[in-house]
């Protein structure tokens, strides 16, 4: 087991240089020379040769045929794990304060994600974010609730009446503000129930709150007593960022039970 430790620590020493994880991040789009790169990145030929032997040396890297360089298959799952240790260190400060949860280990694995999401700070600014995804929503929205913000329930109902599907999880223990079931009957909720527009469930426990329509989502993990924050969030349009916040929800749905009024109290 030792052995293999070390001969990790030495591949991590590889990836600790800005110029060969940009090497590699280059190749895994497109093959390409250690000249084409050094023009690309605006250095020397000799330290990019230099950073272009080592990578082969570790196997990361190899030389082609035809005089370009690709990745191997090493290499290639490389990739794939740096953007999570990537958004963990460019969210460092945030995580001294928050968690990932209860999230299981392997959307925890996946986490890397949500690399191009936009850090949005405070509660005004998240609220306003959030009226946007439901804005901009023509399909679905599908949200993980820990509690109901009041003056999101009017603009929500709005988009469902439109036609847009709406999929919900409550905790539980929901924090439920007062009123919020005579503007759901003013609103003709109920009514968009029976027509299928609105499908509900509900688990114990909410501690990651998440926001998605079709194209954009929006993430919010608990602070470190696991209790969800709505204060801050992570939101982003990017393909790969979206793809974990709704697998998420598909995960969580499937795992949740059925929804109860009952258990709620304003």
């Amino acid at each position: 087991m030792t052995d293999i430790i070390e001969e990790t620590a030495d591949y991590v020493l590889d990836l600790a240089s800005p110029q060969r994880l940009n090497i590699l991040f280059i190749l895994l789009g497109k093959n390409s020379t250690p000249t084409q790169i050094a023009k690309k990145l605006d250095a020397t030929k000799q330290e990019v040769h230099r950073n272009f032997t080592r990578l082969v040396e570790s196997g990361l890297i190899e030389k082609r045929i035809d005089g370009k360089y690709s990745l191997t298959t090493f290499g290639e799952v490389v990739c794939t794990q740096v953007p999570t240790v990537v958004f963990l260190s460019q969210n460092r400060k945030y995580f001294e304060e928050h968690t990932l949860g209860d999230i299981p280990y392997k959307f925890k694995m996946r986490c890397g994600q949500l690399a191009n999401g936009n850090h949005i700070k405070g509660f005004s600014k998240v609220m306003e974010q959030w009226k946007s995804i439901y804005k901009n929503s023509n399909e679905y929205i599908f949200e993980i609730l820990s509690e109901v913000p009041l003056d999101l329930i009017e603009p929500l109902v709005k988009r469902v009446k439109k036609g847009v599907k709406f999929n919900y999880i409550f905790s539980e223990s929901a924090v439920i503000p007062k009123g919020r079931k005579s503007i759901l009957k003013k609103l003709g909720f109920d009514k968009l129930m029976e027509k299928g527009l609105v499908k509900r469930k509900m688990r114990q426990n909410v501690q990651t709150v998440l926001v998605l329509n079709e194209h954009e989502a929006c993430v919010m993990f608990p602070n470190k007593d696991g209790e969800s924050d709505l204060s801050e969030m992570f939101y982003s349009n990017d393909p790969m960022f979206h793809e974990w916040c709704l697998d998420y929800f598909r995960y969580s749905w499937y795992g949740s039970d059925l929804f109860e009024e009952s258990k709620l109290k304003e």
